[in-house]
């Protein structure tokens, strides 16, 4: 299960990848936009503002992000001079990226840190070329921190005899392929492709704030398997082991972030 709230205690970090992807797509009028992993919609809402002749979808496996998009487009709805026509064009449905089929082509696609947890995503993108519409854009991005302790330390944890049983449901998210891996098989398709990588440095505040980053994130499969006690003891020796590998500063945490960012264009 995935907790909206969570996620979105570091909104302002997780959306910043979202815009860097999203500023390069060079759509002007789209008249069908997807947004594939679209957590609690309110970077989906941002695509509808953007373009606003354009029919917006949200889907997520995710029926608590779902609701949590569904409130938030109520919400502004109720509040915001352009709520109704916001809420004539936008809508969120429960859906599994792995087998999503459109019901026509779509002009737009966009996938926000998703694809990680899918099994073997490179070879979904051919089928999500297919779904665009001629002149048609995909752009997603994703982690690509496997090496990095935060991930590491997951793993190494899980597989720990401590822990193996207890989690041996527990899908761990797969990161990122190198970015001249996504060039390589979207340009093969015959799309135009920008690809690249970039590693923010982000400045988290709070007790334990990398613990509180998975937490919204990587940290969910583990939560969701272990019961109360045993989520506790095992979020209090990966914070132990975060601390000492990412120890604060006077200013905060220093947490860096790589992400790997493709743009594709059906020309």
């Amino acid at each position: 299960m995935w907790d909206p709230a969570q996620y979105l205690s570091f909104a302002d970090e997780r959306s910043r990848p979202f815009f860097d992807l999203t500023g390069r797509i060079a759509a002007t009028a789209p008249g069908y936009v997807v947004d594939l992993g679209c957590g609690p919609g309110q970077l989906t809402a941002a695509l509808a503002r953007r373009w606003p002749d354009a029919q917006v979808q949200g889907i997520d496996s995710s029926p608590e992000m779902i609701a949590a998009a569904n409130q938030m487009l109520a919400h502004a709805s109720a509040s915001r001079s352009d709520g109704a026509e916001l809420r004539d064009r936008l809508t969120f449905a429960v859906g599994d990226v792995a087998d999503w089929k459109p019901g026509r082509p779509v002009d737009v696609i966009v996938s926000n840190a998703v694809l990680q947890w899918v099994a073997g995503h490179m070879g979904l993108l051919p089928r999500l070329a297919a779904n665009l519409a001629d002149g048609g854009w995909l752009a997603f991005q994703l982690p690509g921190n496997f090496d990095q302790p935060s991930h590491a330390v997951l793993r190494e944890l899980a597989a720990a005899p401590q822990w193996h049983d207890k989690l041996a449901g527990a899908q761990l998210n797969r990161q990122a392929g190198d970015p001249a891996d996504y060039l390589d098989v979207l340009a093969g398709l015959g799309l135009r492709v920008d690809a690249w990588e970039t590693t923010y440095l982000h400045v988290l505040t709070g007790a334990d704030p990398v613990t509180e980053w998975y937490k919204g994130t990587g940290l969910r499969p583990v939560l969701g398997v272990l019961g109360e006690n045993d989520a506790a003891e095992f979020l209090a020796e990966y914070s132990a082991r975060m601390r000492a590998a990412y120890p604060a500063a006077s200013y905060g945490t220093v947490f860096p972030f790589r992400r790997v960012f493709v743009v594709a264009h059906k020309a």
